[in-house]
């Protein structure tokens, strides 16, 4: 997992409430086993329908974005980790929301990918700016536990141990792998008998 230090990106704004997982990854790109390639599927149904050229991501302004912010209760539904994926596939790096469906929230962080959440006016305060500025970007650092662009800024809070683990690059394997030289001594002197059966 590559680690999440500093990041500066285009912002992205998706001015929905509850926007769920079906919509975020629809089911028919379930079958993929593999997490490269779902960013053609992310939103794709609303990027993809005869009146889409004004949905966000089909805006030229927004090519390249890599910050999402959205409005309350991202990532609902049902648990598929697809969701997270296709976002990290598609180049978003963080998403910001007032708050988070509990399973996409733990989703991101085994995934290496950023869910933020702030306060409603702040998130309704990178709303407006985005409206003022077509190349509006926020520097996210995680060490520092801010959100920032030139003139404003806003903390967030974040798990101590999730937050090590984006700093350090660190999945559930990698954590367990730091360890790997205590779990070899253990099992050298706690020896497995071999038996027949």
């Amino acid at each position: 997992m590559k680690a999440f230090t500093v990041h500066r990106g285009r912002v992205a704004p998706l001015d929905r409430v509850n926007v769920d997982t079906d919509q975020i990854i629809p089911k028919q790109f379930l079958k993929a086993i593999v997490r490269s390639g779902l960013g053609a599927g992310l939103f794709y149904d609303w990027r993809n329908k005869a009146d889409s050229a004004d949905f966000v991501l089909n805006q030229p302004r927004f090519k390249g974005a890599s910050i999402l912010v959205a409005r309350a209760n991202f990532g609902s539904g049902s648990s598929r980790e697809h969701a997270v994926w296709a976002l990290d596939d598609f180049g978003f790096k963080a998403v910001i929301a007032p708050s988070f469906a509990d399973i996409f929230f733990n989703n991101c962080f085994k995934n290496g990918f950023l869910p933020i959440v702030l306060q409603a006016s702040e998130v309704e305060h990178i709303f407006q700016a985005v409206k003022k500025d077509t190349g509006y970007s926020l520097t996210v650092d995680l060490a520092g536990q801010r959100v920032s662009d030139q003139e404003w800024s806003a903390g967030f809070e974040i798990d101590p141990h999730r937050k090590r683990c984006l700093l350090d690059g660190l999945d559930d394997i990698a954590l367990t792998l730091v360890h790997a030289a205590e779990i070899a001594a253990y099992e050298r002197a706690h020896p497995v008998p071999y038996r027949f059966q």
